[in-house]
């Protein structure tokens, strides 16, 4: 029998971790000790008040039943009144809300509500691969946004050729950016709205890493943009916020017809979340944030260890206002995908290539802070005793 992919499938852009993984994978069989900043998923637990929640909810019948593929109006009211109280930012809970299984399951879904073969989509590079899966996944073709150390890693919306632009009906953007960690401003939100306005652009911006912020600093929302609800939709998640990356639940909200039609997509292929973790993550959302303080407080010692001792070792390397990821430009004389193999096949460490995230990400590595200050220092103490 001869299986055939689709031709879907067959478009996907090469999977170029692999080989990085198939020599991580040999390392260990070896007995080497790896210390592991290549995947962003946090090593902390869920806090405990959230957990609890879970558990009590688990224990009511009520909900062991199909659950409202929109979500449970408690959930949607807990996401209105955290926006209210975190970006002074007012949402009604029926029409610009939708609870999603993880707000990966959301961007990579909205694609199939607006896209038709042969429409473009605007996705940033390096970027979150999902952005650009999802368009294609829809049949849609890509128009690539390089973000550049000289532009601040934000996009220059002004170079985007017209025909592609009267294709257009989709527009990934992410800030704090995974995989930069640079910021966006309200300027530039707003210059987004006006541009997304002007060419009849569905914006989604993907603000997982918002609530991740160090130094007092406060990552805005683009919904705080005049004009932003209009135009498009945040996703946002549980998953990086309350150390909830297994839970599955996030949410996307903004410009309701976006929403509706999201909704209309999630109807026919998912059944919602699990209603006993949605009263989890009304418990986050509602509770007491000191967590999340707690939280940033941890990988604000972590960045500064690593960034630190980085520089002191001669890496050119920004400190991150945000997110828990580190974007290091790679020595003279190495590729992205050759440092990350120095890296691992002569201290142990792994680190993700900048390329993986896409074209533009080609010079740097990225780092995740998702190990504790002692492993940090030694991931530096190795890269000092080995060089580069």
């Amino acid at each position: 029998m001869k299986i055939e992919k689709s031709e879907r499938l067959k478009s996907l852009p090469p999977y170029i971790f692999k080989e990085l993984d198939r020599l991580k994978t040999e390392e260990i069989k070896k007995g080497v000790d790896i210390i592991d900043l290549g995947v962003g998923d946090p090593d902390m637990p869920t806090p405990a008040h959230i957990i609890k929640a879970l558990e009590t909810a688990a224990n009511d019948p009520h909900n062991h039943q199909y659950p409202s593929y929109s979500g449970m109006d408690d959930f949607n009211k807990a996401v209105t009144g955290w926006y209210k109280h975190r970006f002074n930012v007012d949402l009604d809970p029926e029409k610009e809300v939708v609870t999603l299984i993880g707000s990966k399951e959301g961007i990579a879904h909205v694609p199939l509500a607006f896209i038709n073969p042969g429409d473009f989509a605007l996705v940033t590079s390096p970027g979150y691969p999902v952005y650009e899966i999802g368009v294609k996944f829809a049949g849609g073709q890509i128009y690539l946004l390089d973000l550049l150390k000289e532009n601040h890693f934000l996009p220059d919306l002004e170079i985007i050729p017209d025909d592609v632009l009267q294709q257009t009906k989709l527009m990934f953007i992410n800030y704090p950016n995974n995989p930069t960690s640079a910021v966006a401003d309200n300027e530039f939100f707003q210059k987004v709205v006006n541009f997304a306005e002007e060419n009849n652009i569905i914006v989604c911006h993907d603000a997982a890493y918002t609530e991740l912020a160090f130094d007092g600093y406060k990552p805005l929302s683009f919904m705080e943009a005049g004009g932003a609800r209009d135009v498009g939709i945040e996703f946002h998640s549980l998953s990086k916020t309350y150390n909830m990356t297994g839970w599955r639940i996030g949410f996307a909200v903004g410009k309701p017809e976006v929403i509706q039609a999201l909704g209309q997509v999630k109807s026919n292929i998912d059944s919602g979340v699990f209603q006993a973790v949605q009263v989890a993550g009304i418990a986050a959302l509602s509770g007491d944030q000191t967590c999340v303080e707690n939280i940033n407080a941890e990988y604000e010692k972590r960045r500064d260890v690593l960034v630190n001792g980085l520089i002191e070792l001669g890496l050119s390397i920004e400190k991150p206002k945000a997110t828990f990821y580190t974007w290091i430009e790679v020595p003279d004389g190495y590729t992205s995908s050759e440092f990350a193999s120095h890296l691992l096949l002569n201290t142990g460490i792994v680190a993700t290539p900048g390329n993986g995230f896409g074209s533009a990400g080609e010079g740097y590595i990225r780092m995740a802070l998702t190990v504790n200050t002692e492993r940090l220092k030694e991931a530096v103490d190795r890269i000092r005793s080995k060089g580069f």
